[in-house]
């Protein structure tokens, strides 16, 4: 969540105008439900769940996203999700702003 929080922090400051930070899978849906992101930064690990199902939800709608992770290469991503852009951790600002461009 600090890394979430961090992440918020450098967004708002780029002059991003709304970022919702939401900690689990069923609170990112409710949030998508409620109103759709413009774009997403989807951190793999949840705590013990991870968020491909978000990611999932998001492609089916047309919004893009990316994953950050600290995750190596090793981890299995449903085939739909391979070609998704990553930002691996730690990152910079600048990093996710970049990621954001793609």
């Amino acid at each position: 969540m600090i890394i979430a929080l961090d992440a918020e922090s450098v967004l708002l400051r780029a002059g991003i105008e709304s970022v919702r930070v939401a900690a689990s899978v069923a609170q990112a849906l409710k949030a998508i439900s409620t109103r759709a992101p413009d774009f997403a930064l989807l951190d793999i690990n949840l705590g013990r769940e991870t968020s491909f199902a978000v990611a999932e939800q998001l492609a089916s709608l047309g919004i893009r996203f990316v994953f950050t992770t600290g995750y190596g290469e090793d981890i299995a991503f449903p085939p739909k999700l391979l070609g998704v852009p990553r930002v691996r951790k730690p990152y910079t600002g600048g990093a996710l702003l970049e990621a954001m461009r793609l």
